[in-house]
């Protein structure tokens, strides 16, 4: 059982997106942590404005598009519950559910005890009994005590009765670094999940794929670990919620997916989709290499794609977006136009999703490897105090020496 704590998170600095690149420019200091009393972060000093009017156009935090997510969710069926340490009153340690238990009632957004394996075989129960639960794990690492619940009922139960009960669960899980935090704060635990048979495991790196990957998680008959990226939460997109509601719900009242437009899931394509057969998509073309990255190693891609433009190199960047299901055909497919490959994670090294991507493309793409699959991700150790975190995580530097060693024809 792991303490609940707070986060110091000054909610006046904002983030940008560089919308000619794509590089994303993440407000650390939204989600630094405060002197707590297990060395946390501590209590936003200003609550986000919480979604009861229409949100309209205009730059747009992640955390604002997921809680417009789960009140959209909440507002279209009545059995969507909300729960877990901190959620009701407080509105979750990075806010991202403030204001549903005012809107909606502690009935269906409440606080729970510290009991994070409570926490998800209540949910079990209510899945059974026809809810559609969405828990929250206030940080990646305090999962862990859940873990025996979610391997053992949640991802196995569908399987185990012959495929009669499904268990619609959505299991938000706040990961990864860059935000200045500690051990069991930054924790990229992704690998759990996705060795995981039964489970889905989602993670977005824009504001509308966040929004639309939340809202399909909710809507799916399987369980899904969403992983949201702390360090991106409070960075902006130009979106327009209001019109990425009407497109979702229409889809869904239709049954299909609409026409793409570009602007979400794999170009436009239905999320609903994504959460079947994979969503991978390409946030920025080129020519000379592939770089492979997933939630908060997108940004980073994008902002080393860019510099290396400068030095005369075109790197095309595929976003995973869905780690379980893998979308194959779209990354792999990227990776014959190049010929080359660097895959990108926060994650340690061994045993890591990054690992399971580079082992698929060498597969699949063998014979249009001009060089060996290559990785950038974190150490093998654990994670480190935050003075030292920038040399753990993977940097523009650290993807550009990769791209360097990838057996360049001079």
């Amino acid at each position: 059982m792991s303490s609940s704590e707070s986060t110091s998170t000054d909610t006046s600095t904002s983030t940008s997106t560089d919308t000619s690149t794509g590089a994303v420019e993440v407000a650390v200091d939204a989600a630094r942590e405060a002197a707590t009393r297990a060395g946390g972060a501590g209590i936003p000093r200003e609550r986000p404005e919480s979604p009861k009017a229409p949100v309209r156009t205009g730059p747009v935090t992640m955390a604002k598009a997921l809680n417009a997510a789960l009140a959209d969710a909440m507002t279209a069926e009545a059995g969507v519950v909300m729960f877990g340490e901190d959620v009701g009153t407080l509105g979750g340690v990075f806010r991202i559910t403030d204001g549903l238990a005012e809107r909606f009632g502690t009935g269906r957004c409440f606080d729970t005890p510290l009991a994070e394996s409570g926490i998800a075989g209540m949910a079990v129960g209510m899945a059974i009994n026809g809810m559609r639960p969405v828990i929250e794990m206030q940080f990646d690492a305090f999962a862990y005590p859940a873990f025996e619940q979610i391997a053992s009922h949640i991802a196995k139960m569908r399987n185990r009765t012959g495929g009669r009960m499904a268990l619609p669960i959505v299991i938000r899980i706040p990961y990864s670094g860059g935000i200045g935090g500690v051990e069991h704060h930054c924790d990229s635990s992704e690998a759990y999940y996705a060795h995981t048979p039964g489970l889905k495991v989602v993670t977005p790196a824009t504001v509308a794929d966040a929004y639309l990957l939340l809202r399909a998680a909710i809507d799916s008959d399987d369980p899904v670990v969403f992983m949201e990226p702390k360090k991106l939460y409070f960075a902006k997109d130009p979106v327009d919620l209001d019109a990425l509601r009407e497109k979702y719900e229409s889809e869904h009242d239709a049954g299909r997916p609409g026409p793409g437009d570009g602007s979400g899931i794999a170009g436009g394509r239905d999320p609903r989709a994504a959460l079947e057969s994979g969503g991978a998509a390409v946030a920025r073309q080129g020519t000379d290499a592939t770089l492979v990255a997933y939630g908060p190693s997108v940004p980073t891609a994008l902002a080393a794609a860019e510099a290396a433009q400068a030095e005369g190199r075109s790197l095309e960047v595929v976003d995973v977006r869905t780690i379980v299901p893998f979308d194959d055909a779209t990354v792999a497919a990227s990776v014959r136009r190049t010929g080359r490959v660097v895959v990108i994670s926060e994650e340690t090294g061994f045993g890591s999703v990054a690992g399971e991507i580079a082992a698929r493309l060498q597969e699949r793409c063998f014979h249009s490897l001009a060089a060996p699959v290559l990785r950038v991700t974190g150490f093998d150790v654990p994670y480190p105090a935050p003075k030292l975190e920038q040399y753990f995580l993977p940097s523009v530097d650290r993807i550009l020496d990769a791209v360097d060693d990838l057996q360049w024809e001079d």
